[in-house]
């Protein structure tokens, strides 16, 4: 007995330490059955095949190409007839009507104009303040100077120095005035109020206050030289001190219609051969508009001319231009072609389906056997995944309906066995499920496992498909589907 007591001890203190552990701290116990599970799942997910998901977006095919285009418009120089210090009242890239302040001379830095206007014009010069304000960009602070020249402008205008058509006086006593009225002198493009003389617009036109050489260059004597950008230079014409009589002040477009010139490789002019009219979108606004498209040569190299009849007050202070030519016009949901997976359906003339009348889908009426071996019915309501149109007339329980159009349903080979007997209502006829078609899809993965989604190709290319949005049972924009379906089974559980 003494013997025993000594390995009873060791047995007690084992125990001890065991109940300890395991009685006492359960949180341990916990915490090392958690810390095995993520070790064990880490372990199977290096060492099994990972399925790589893609995310369905929307858009078209492939990128439109991009070009950089030659504006050619109708434009001329303008020079000041007399010399002076210079004030401008025509915003930079507006259009202005004919006999519209474009810039005033004076003989001083200082030009003396007085106007009087009413409350209704201040409130409109307020809200024009208010509104340049609001989308005042600080990275942009030139076009402070720009509304400067378009606020007084509009002043001038309210003032009626500008905005009216040329009157010639009638006789010398009107020109000379009366007593006590400012001293104002018109002419045909001028009007001199105080101390300065306003200049005015003798065509309606797009103000420039710039040059670039390229303002006699037109689609007659346009050369291949006129598309290197390299050697472009923009010469400013505003000026900060007195001019002389004759220097050149401002650019005017005279003409709505222009025209873009596109260098096209031979690729590119055979794609584009058979187009009279292209969707072009403009890369420094977004915007887009269609413009008449034919190929001409220059110097024996094809070009592109797109001839636009509105739009130009956008671009009148651009040469060239950075346009995308929209010619992939087919948009749907993109995805890969290793996606794409075949699946076969049963095929079942849609004569022998049935509405159902508080939901309205289809069923259709099985022949099987009830518990005594009798023949009887059961209504089965699949999901129909695809309805083609059959040329064929429809039979019915009355015979051929030749105004009833026919179709062909494509059903989960899932409901129906082969061999089952579809039955027409109201009539004996039957149809035996047997014959197959098979269906384009992909693999949805949205809840976890391989769902089937069927799709229908508009377009495709090398590496993806454009599918329709509109089928029934199939993709929405941003679902997740399998980008290798070889290596995936429906239903099968991904995570």
């Amino acid at each position: 007995m003494k013997d025993r007591n000594p390995l009873m001890k060791v047995v007690q203190s084992i125990t001890g330490r065991i109940r300890k552990i395991f009685g006492r701290n359960i949180a341990t116990v916990i915490f090392s059955v958690l810390f095995l599970y993520m070790l064990l799942s880490a372990v199977f997910y290096m060492s099994s095949g990972h399925i790589e998901s893609y995310q369905v977006t929307s858009g078209p095919l492939s990128m439109n190409e991009t070009y950089t285009g030659l504006a050619i418009r109708e434009e001329s120089i303008v020079r000041c007839d007399t010399g002076g210090y210079v004030v401008y009242y025509a915003r930079e890239g507006d259009k202005i009507n004919a006999n519209g302040a474009v810039y005033g001379l004076s003989a001083t830095k200082n030009p003396e104009v007085t106007t009087r206007l009413t409350q209704e014009e201040l409130s409109k010069v307020r809200d024009s303040l208010l509104s340049f304000s609001r989308t005042f960009d600080p990275g942009r602070f030139s076009s402070t100077y720009s509304f400067k020249y378009q606020l007084e402008g509009s002043i001038l205008q309210y003032s009626g120095v500008t905005g009216k058509p040329f009157k010639e006086k009638e006789s010398e006593e009107e020109e000379e005035g009366t007593e006590g009225e400012e001293d104002s002198r018109q002419t045909k493009n001028s009007v001199t109020i105080g101390n300065q003389t306003i200049c005015k617009a003798a065509v309606d036109g797009i103000i420039r206050y710039s040059k670039d050489g390229y303002e006699g260059v037109t689609l007659d004597n346009v050369s291949s030289d006129d598309f290197d950008q390299n050697g472009y230079r923009e010469t400013d014409l505003k000026h900060d001190g007195p001019v002389k009589a004759g220097e050149e002040i401002y650019t005017i477009v005279t003409d709505e219609r222009w025209s873009l010139l596109i260098p096209l490789s031979e690729k590119q002019a055979v794609k584009l051969q058979d187009r009279a009219t292209i969707r072009v979108k403009f890369l420094k606004d977004d915007m887009t508009q269609s413009g008449d498209f034919s190929i001409i040569k220059i110097d024996g190299a094809k070009y592109g001319k797109l001839d636009f009849n509105k739009g130009l007050v956008r671009y009148a202070t651009d040469r060239f231009l950075d346009i995308e030519l929209v010619t992939n016009t087919v948009t749907g949901l993109k995805i890969p072609l290793t996606s794409i997976v075949t699946k076969d359906f049963y095929t079942i003339p849609s004569t022998f389906a049935n509405e159902d009348p508080e939901t309205g889908e289809e069923t259709f009426l099985v022949q099987i056997k009830d518990e005594n071996g009798q023949s009887a019915t059961k209504v089965v309501s699949p999901i129909v995944y695809a309805t083609v149109t059959n040329p064929k007339k429809t039979l019915t329980a009355r015979g051929e309906d030749p105004e009833k159009p026919t179709y062909t349903y494509y059903v989960d080979k899932n409901v129906f066995s082969e061999g089952d007997a579809l039955i027409m209502e109201g009539s004996k006829q039957k149809y035996i499920v047997g014959e197959t078609a098979p269906l384009e899809g992909v693999y949805c993965i949205n809840q976890g496992y391989a769902v089937f989604r069927r799709i229908d190709i508009l377009d495709q290319n090398e590496e993806y498909a454009i599918v329709s949005r509109y089928t029934n049972y199939g993709l929405v924009r941003y679902d997740h589907i399998v980008k290798d379906a070889s290596r995936v089974k429906e239903e099968d559980i991904l995570y």
